[in-house]
């Protein structure tokens, strides 16, 4: 299975309710599931347009690295003779 762009689901089988998959949703995305594969997206009205994914600068992926540096040291030490 893909990438899902959001983290609720539903399968065709609670469709048959969609109200009950709307209330729990919650005004955002919902994956809809077909035999375990993504169908559709059910995407409310009301559903903000900021939920979107958005991806990493290279900057923040910089900063992340070095601020775990130090835990991640020793997996890494360890690994440089295998």
């Amino acid at each position: 299975m893909g990438r899902l762009l959001t983290n609720l689901i539903c399968t065709m089988t609670e469709l048959r309710e969609p109200q009950k998959v709307l209330d729990r949703a919650s005004g955002k995305p919902v994956a809809i599931l077909k035999n375990s594969r993504c169908a559709d997206y059910l995407v409310p009205v009301q559903a903000p347009p900021e939920d979107e994914p958005r991806y990493a600068t290279l900057e923040e992926l910089m900063s992340a690295f070095k601020d775990t540096r130090t835990q991640s040291a020793p997996a890494l030490d360890y690994l440089k003779d295998k």
